[in-house]
Order: structure tokens, then sequence, then C-alpha cells
């Protein structure tokens, strides 16, 4: 399994994860072999959002049973529990206690990412960040508890907020091909509403650019949720794009926006788990997205980088990809960043050895000026340095 940072945390993570959905209403046991499996397949990263204490209960239990060093948790401040049901909480007294639930029944003396559960309205934002909830989780830092603080959110603008706060090291966030399309919305539900995608939706949402390239050269890491669309988007008759993407397909796209560190999916039965685990062993062809995004009948990304890797091989050996992901990192930025600068430098051939032959933009489904972009990375990353 691929291993990437997560931002200026210094952590190493699978990019494959683990999700708690998976974990709901199963006995011990299955949340065993869920586990077992994943670890067993490379996926170090969990992600449990999840105030169920047999939920923690059970995953902790299996979790103890592997070397703390081996495994990665990302934990939820503000998740709660009452009366049989999970609720959002800024509550200070129900935050703590629950979080102190959290650590003794997931047997942790450490979180590695404490994460402000779910902000997505301004007005909660205002109050998290203004209140007793972030400073819980600075003390809960500061003493050593959680190892660096995370938001989760479905907003883009909440987002853009927390990363500007330069308080958040990790961000919680859904990604996948069809929400990058829509606007910022503070109702999660409309992602999931009957004729969300029934309309002409062209290209990544502005905003989702701003959050990927901010995130980027900021150094903060992007962990996934709804990766799948809720299962949309394994649905060819539900999926905006009118094609069924496969996990992999679904995942790898994740992976391939800028930021993304890993991919928690949550998985019911070891089926599903194994489906998501085959991206580490996967062919680029498995791997690839483009021509199902591409030919969506209800969207057009005419002319937009996708980073998919379809462009390969160049004459020149140039990571046409990666160049292209730089340039539009730098290009909405007044001066760019020594960061990319020096990412763009470690590059084994840069974009100043291009030929012009065209072959790559007769193999891009996007129908992308790779050529063009090719000057304007030289002018970006070259001739600023020369």
């Amino acid at each position: 399994m691929e291993k990437r940072v997560l931002g200026r945390t210094g952590i190493e993570v699978g990019v494959v994860g683990i999700g708690g959905e998976g974990f709901e209403n199963k006995p011990y046991d299955a949340c065993e072999a869920l586990i077992d499996r994943a670890i067993a397949g490379g996926a170090n990263f969990i992600d449990i959002y999840n105030s169920n204490p047999d939920v923690r209960t059970n995953v902790g239990r299996a979790l103890v049973r592997y070397p703390r060093e081996s495994f990665v948790v990302e934990g939820h401040i503000g998740s709660a529990w009452k009366d049989g049901q999970y609720y959002r909480t800024r509550d200070i007294e129900v935050c703590r206690s629950s979080f102190e639930d959290f650590l003794s029944r997931m047997q942790l003396g450490f979180v590695d990412i404490g994460m402000i559960h779910y902000v997505d309205e301004p007005a909660d934002f205002d109050a998290v960040f203004g209140g007793p909830v972030l400073a819980y989780a600075q003390e809960l830092k500061e003493s050593g508890i959680i190892g660096c603080i995370g938001m989760s959110t479905h907003n883009t603008e909440m987002a853009l907020r927390a990363v500007g706060t330069g308080l958040i090291d990790v961000m919680l966030f859904s990604i996948n091909p069809a929400y990058d399309m829509l606007p910022a919305t503070e109702d999660v539900n409309s992602f999931f509403a009957e004729g969300t995608y029934d309309r002409d939706l062209t290209g990544i949402d502005p905003q989702r650019e701003e959050l990927y390239r901010r995130c980027e050269t900021e150094g903060v890491a992007l962990t996934v949720m709804k990766a799948l669309g809720a299962g949309m988007l394994l649905d060819g008759e539900r999926s905006p794009f009118g094609q069924a993407m496969t996990p992999v397909q679904c995942i790898h796209y994740c992976l391939t926006r800028p930021a993304v560190a890993s991919v928690p999916v949550g998985l019911s039965t070891l089926e599903e788990m194994d489906a998501a685990l085959t991206y580490a062993k996967a062919t680029d062809a498995e791997r690839d997205y483009s021509a199902i995004i591409a030919g969506g009948p209800r969207t057009s990304i005419e002319g937009s980088c996708m980073y998919c890797g379809h462009c390969a091989p160049c004459t020149s050996g140039i990571d046409i990809a990666q160049v292209n992901k730089f340039v539009d990192l730098a290009l909405p930025q007044e001066v760019v960043p020594d960061t990319l600068r020096d990412h763009y430098a470690l590059l084994d051939h840069t974009a100043s050895e291009c030929i012009e032959c065209g072959a790559c933009e007769s193999n891009c489904p996007f129908g992308v000026s790779i050529v063009e972009k090719m000057h304007t990375a030289v002018d970006l990353f070259e001739k600023a340095s020369a």
C-alpha cells in the first residue's frame, strides 16, 4: 500500500483507510474481521466519527491487538450519544465526556488527529472557533493527548475559513467527481437530493479548486469522506456521469486531487473491503476514471486537467499530470510559493523538455491544451528561477 504524509504533520498513512460507517450494527467478531483484513492490506489509517459506544468498544478491542505505532487514528470531538442515538454537540461538558469515553472505549492514551466534528454552518463555525470547543482541542494537543487538530466539513466555504485560521492541520472533506462540481452548501443532504445533478455542470467548482490549492500550498492534509458518493457513483442509473464507477476508480480520483493523503472508506463487508484494498495492486487501466467523467451526459469539464494521467507516456518522459497540477496550484497566486518551486525542481523531467509532438493532447479525454500548459510551466517555474 502506498503511503503519504498528512501535510505538515509528518504523520504517514496508507492512501486507503478505514471509515467508521462499516462498523455500525455489527458484533465484535465482524468488526475484528474488517480491521484485520484492512490492516493486512496496508490500510493503517482509521477515522472513527462514531459515538455509538458499541462501535467504539469493538473497534478499540480489535485495534489494541496491534502495536500502537502501527495505526493512525482520527477521532472526533463533538460527536455524542444519547438515548441510543448519535448527535452533534457543542456543549463543552458533553464534548469532554464523549471524547473521554472515546479514549476509554478505544483503549487509547493518544489520538493522532483530534477532529472537530462536522462544522458546516457559519454560525457554528464562529461558535466553535470563538468558543470552548477549539480551546478544548488546543488543551488536548498541549497535553499530548492528540497530536494535531483537524476539522470535518462538507461545506467548501467552512473548509476555506478553517484553513485561513492556520489552526487546522487535517481536513476531513467530502470529495468525489460528482460533489466536486457543486458549489458550497450548508445542507449536506443536497448532495443526495433528487434533481441535484439534473442540470448542466461545468467543471470543478472554483471554490473547491481554491480549497485544494490552499491546502496543498499551506500543508493542510485532506482526508476524504464520501469517496463513493454514498454508493451513487457505483450505480450507473444514479450517477451524473451515466456510468458506474468502481471503488478503485473513485479512490484514485480522490488521490489525484491536490493535498489528499488518504481515503478512509466506510465498508460493511469483507467483499467491499477487498474491493477497496485492490487499489494497492490495481493497474493504471483499472484506476483510470477519465472516460467515465469525460462522457457524462449532464456534465462538461472540457479543457480542465483532471490529473488522470491519460496523457502518458510522454515522449520526453515528463510527468504531465504532475506538471499540470503544479501549474494549476501556482496560477491563482501572486507569487509562486517556494514549496511548489522545490517540488517542480525535483521532477525528473521538466516542461522545458517538451518537444511539442502533440501525442499527449491526442490522448487527453478532456481537451486540455497541454503544450500551452508546458509553456506556462516554463514561465512560472524555470524562467523566474533562471
